[in-house]
Order: structure tokens, then C-alpha cells, then sequence
């Protein structure tokens, strides 16, 4: 039928190596980039782009940074947000010291700090994994948020004891700052999604993340094999860690504009963790849809019953929407571990036999 790919044949390597081996695949990517990028802007209300749409990206991206760690390198993580918020205010800083530098190089170079931390804090995965590993990062998580709190340098020693995001601008158009409109944010953010999905499919896809998985997967038969664990993981933190400080940077700067120590604690960190068993450990689009999933779920919850003519106070919406993360989590756990993404990939596989039976062996 429509999606499958019957005649499509490769006459290289590299075409049977690509990203995209199969024409619909390239084809529904490029709609999607084509609503991200034109459709998106053009039709979408500053409320629907500034709540919706750049939450979204941000946590999208947090979670493709964690999903490296965990879902292909199966080092359990729980300090996310305290990586965020080095890169946040690693980037506040940068700012500080070199204002007249382009910010978005601001936001890339401040997900370095964040690399290393993710490395200081990830030489336990030496010796230690799993639950032990998750206490650790846990630690981490404590000791960094203390930290953003303690240390009145980070923050300029503002009274506020905040971060506050100066304006900046790109072509004498301002994307920072208070006078920076939700749709040119949008923009910036979805660029540097996408343009570090690619960048995160492709080292995924060669020696390294092949490296990670063999670790994931059974790592004294990997450390057999010549693959270092001394590399692997420490390599594994470091791009997830910078991933994760890329992501604190744009949700500051891009996204609430002014950020407290408490923006970066243990819940937005269980937040990010739970889009990646929601959406699927080991795949880059089931951080996608499992952000989509977590942040519009309360949005929906709140409009479906106004749309009926109910009214939903803000607790009880929290309070619902707690309820099915929990139970969707540990339905996820039981019957699929790898989440939304593998129900898409069912699906997907069904899609290309029908109307014939599928069989999974």
C-alpha cells in the first residue's frame, strides 16, 4: 500500500546505510519540518507557540540527552535539571563576561560546563550501576541545586538570588529579552532541536554509540570485544550532560526569560525521566512524542472539560494528570519498555503488510 517500500531498491552502501532508507519515512519528515518550520509560524497564536511549542522543543531536547545516557549507554541518571542549570548558568555568565558575543554561540559553548561536570560526577559509573548510579546522580542533583543557591557569583549576586536574561539580538532582531517575540524564539529553539537531533542520530548510528549499546547491553563482553569502559561511559555522560546544559540555557534564556535555583530540582529532573520511559528508552522519536505526551496532557485535561462547559480548577488538573503518568508509567514498564516509540514501530510494521496477517516471529 502507500507505506511500503516495494520498489525501492539500494545500489550503495550508503544508501542502504541512510538515516532514512525508505522514501515515506523522508517524505513524513519533511512535513513535519515543513509545519515545524513554515506552518507553525505563520498560523499558530503567540500562546500556542510560547506555552506549548517551546516547552516542548525544550524538554524534547533534555530528553534526547538523558535517552543517550540511559536508553543507549544504561547508565541510570537523576541529576537532568542539575545539568540544565549548569548550562543555564553557565551561559548567564558567559553572557555576563561577553556580551557582545553572539548569544546562540552562548548557548552551544555553555553546554561544554555541563559536559564536564556530567564527567566529574559521572566517574562513579566506573565502579557502580545501576541503583547505586542513579544515588549517585541523585547526590549530584542535591549538591549542584545547593550550589545554584549558596553561590552568589553564579548569580551576579543579584538580590532576587535569580538569573535574568539581558536581551540580545540576531540580524537587529531580538530573540532574547522581554522584546523578543514568542515566534522568532520558536524558531531559534527549533533549529537547534533539530539541527542536534541530526547531530545525536548520526553518533548514535556510528563507532561511539555503538560503543555505548555494547556497554548498555553486556559490558564485560564489550570490554572483551576492545571497547574501553573508561571511554564509553565517561563519553556517554558527556554528551548527554552537554545535550541536557544546551537544553537549561534555552529554557531560560528562550523560554521563562528569569530562572530561580528551584527551577532546576528534582521534579523537572523525575519530569525529563519520565518522558523517556513514556516515550521509549533507546529511540530519538519517543523523546519526541513522549515530551508531547507529558506537557500537553495537563493542557488537555484543562481544555477538554472547558470545551463541555466544565470548570476544572489547576489542583485537580495536576492531580489527574499525576494519576496517568503514574499508571501509564507502570504499564510501560510491564507490557512495553520501550514506550510510544515501539507502539509507532508496530504500527508502522503492520502498515507495511496489510491487508495481509502480521506475525512477530
Amino acid at each position: 500500500m502507500f507505506y511500503r517500500e516495494a520498489g525501492q531498491f539500494k545500489t550503495s552502501y550508503a544508501a542502504d546505510q541512510a538515516l532514512l532508507p525508505i522514501r515515506q519515512d523522508r517524505i513524513g519528515l519533511g512535513l513535519i519540518l515543513l509545519v515545524a518550520f513554515v506552518a507553525v509560524p505563520l498560523l499558530a497564536s503567540d500562546f500556542f507557540i510560547g506555552s506549548i511549542m517551546i516547552p516542548f522543543l525544550v524538554f524534547t531536547l533534555a530528553a534526547v540527552g538523558l535517552n543517550i545516557l540511559t536508553g543507549y549507554a544504561g547508565q541510570l541518571s537523576l541529576g537532568t535539571g542539575a545539568f540544565m542549570g549548569v548550562g543555564a548558568y553557565a551561559c548567564y555568565k558567559l553572557t555576563t563576561y561577553f556580551p557582545d558575543i553572539n548569544i546562540l554561540f552562548m548557548v552551544l559553548l555553555s553546554g561544554i560546563f555541563s559536559a564536564a561536570v556530567g564527567v566529574v560526577f559521572g566517574l562513579p559509573s566506573l565502579r557502580i550501576k545501576g541503583l547505586y548510579l542513579a544515588i549517585t546522580t541523585l547526590a549530584a542533583q542535591f549538591f549542584l541545586e545547593w550550589c545554584f543557591i549558596r553561590i552568589g557569583w553564579l548569580y551576579n549576586y543579584n538580590d532576587s538570588g535569580a538569573i535574568e536574561v539581558p536581551q540580545r539580538k540576531l540580524f537587529d532582531i531580538a530573540i532574547t529579552g522581554a522584546s523578543a517575540s514568542p515566534t522568532v524564539r520558536y524558531l531559534v529553539i527549533v533549529s537547534l532541536v533539530a539541527l542536534m537531533t541530526l547531530v545525536a542520530a548520526n553518533v548514535l548510528r556510528g563507532r561511539i554509540g555503538r560503543s555505548w549499546m555494547m556497554i548498555r547491553d553486556m559490558d564485560i563482553a564489550a570490554e572483551l570485544m576492545g571497547v574501553r569502559p573508561l571511554y564509553a561511559k565517561l563519553s556517554a555522560f558527556a554528551f548527554s550532560s552537554y545535550y541536557c546544559g544546551v537544553a537549561g540555557a534555552l529554557m531560560v534564556f528562550f523560554w521563562i526569560g528569569s530562572a530561580e535555583a528551584e527551577a532546576f530540582d528534582i521534579n523537572h529532573s523525575l519530569l525529563v525521566l519520565f518522558m523517556v520511559i513514556i516515550g521509549g528508552m533507546g529511540s530519538l522519536l519517543g523523546c519526541f512524542m513522549g515530551a508531547a505526551f507529558i506537557w500537553i496532557l495537563p493542557i488537555a485535561i484543562r481544555a477538554v472539560p472547558q470545551m463541555l462547559g466544565l470548570d476544572v480548577i489547576a489542583a485537580t488538573t495536576e492531580h489527574v494528570s499525576n494519576i496517568i503518568i503514574g499508571v501509564l508509567i507502570i504499564f510501560f514498564l510491564i507490557v512495553e519498555p520501550h514506550g510510544l516509540a515501539r507502539l509507532w514501530q508496530i504500527g508502522k510494521e503492520k502498515l507495511r503488510t496489510w491487508p495481509f496477517p502480521y506475525s512477530s516471529n
